[in-house]
């Protein structure tokens, strides 16, 4: 991974300034209004030079994006949100083969974690690719609908999104309808519309790696899908739905089928996050997360996973 992210240079992951002292200030202000992909509050534009990771200058197009813990205190447990993304897309990259944007942790002065990830819009010789999220593809923004824009309508939007935009929809299908499954076990929250992307890459469409996935439910309540509308509102429920208000392996094969991807290819990803598998928990167990963390995360999975596994007759 380390190769991916620095193209295997030697770089140094102790960062020689603190970003959450420069909370207020305006160097830091116009740095995170710099983020041109995906550009929210406490994300910070860096270039790698001389080994070393700075903050990307005005006019400097940046390489890498910086997460630190948010600055919000109401958070439970917020200090570990950079290791709870990191240990996060490691699972969704080494356990599951998903295609992810290559990533890390640094460290402050002041011994905080760093999320810091590489931009997959800029190749190496500093070209961006076009890009759009599906919040834009879809026609949804913060003008007409407000600040939770990214959070209305359903998944089966951005699949009907997919097949419209992209040639290869099938195999983006089945990337897309894997993510959605996998955000469902692992209880990321937060997987709204502006977190899916589509890339054109040498006029080759296609969605972008996944990328700002975490395990949610560690800091804040969540419902079971970031979109208020969640899978599709036009599918049928089935009976687990409906009796516990929680879906079961049969809405998510539902959704497949409706997306218009093959029935075996459908079972196939869904066999997958059936059972948690024994990397995963080793992956937990090893991360920087804090031991009652660990256990968390890995008693949410297994929650997750026993109400998939439901019987539909419950």
């Amino acid at each position: 991974m380390k190769d991916r992210l620095f193209d295997g240079r030697r770089v140094s992951l102790e960062l020689d300034f603190n970003l959450d002292e420069r909370h207020h200030t305006e160097e830091m202000t116009r740095a995170m209004q710099r983020i041109s992909v995906l550009g929210v509050l406490e994300k910070f534009p860096a270039v790698v030079v001389g080994g070393k990771i700075r903050l990307a200058e005005d006019g400097e197009r940046s390489t890498h994006i910086l997460k630190p813990a948010p600055w919000d205190a109401s958070l439970n447990e917020r200090w570990y949100i950079p290791a709870n993304e990191h240990l996060t897309m490691q699972i969704a990259s080494k356990v599951y083969g998903m295609e992810t944007a290559a990533n890390g942790l640094c460290s402050t002065p002041s011994g905080h974690s760093v999320y810091i990830t590489r931009r997959f819009d800029i190749d190496s010789n500093g070209t961006k690719y076009p890009m759009e999220d599906m919040a834009t593809l879809i026609g949804r923004s913060e003008v007409g609908e407000g600040a939770v824009f990214k959070y209305r309508g359903s998944y089966m939007e951005v699949a009907q999104a997919i097949r419209r935009y992209m040639p290869a929809w099938m195999v983006n299908m089945e990337r897309f309808f894997e993510l959605v499954v996998f955000n469902y076990i692992y209880a990321n929250g937060d997987a709204h519309l502006k977190n899916f992307s589509l890339i054109n890459v040498g006029g080759d469409c296609r969605l972008t790696p996944a990328y700002d996935l975490m395990n949610t439910a560690l800091h804040v309540r969540d419902e079971d899908f970031a979109l208020s509308d969640g899978l599709s509102p036009a599918l049928p429920k089935s009976d687990a739905y409906l009796h516990t208000g929680h879906p079961c392996r049969q809405d998510f094969e539902w959704f497949g089928n409706e997306a218009g991807m093959v029935d075996s290819r459908v079972r196939r990803i869904l066999d997958k996050y059936s059972v948690l598998p024994d990397p995963v928990t080793e992956m937990v167990m090893e991360s920087q997360l804090t031991k009652k963390l660990q256990r968390n995360y890995l008693k949410i999975v297994k929650e997750r996973i026993s109400r998939f596994v439901r019987n539909d007759k419950v």
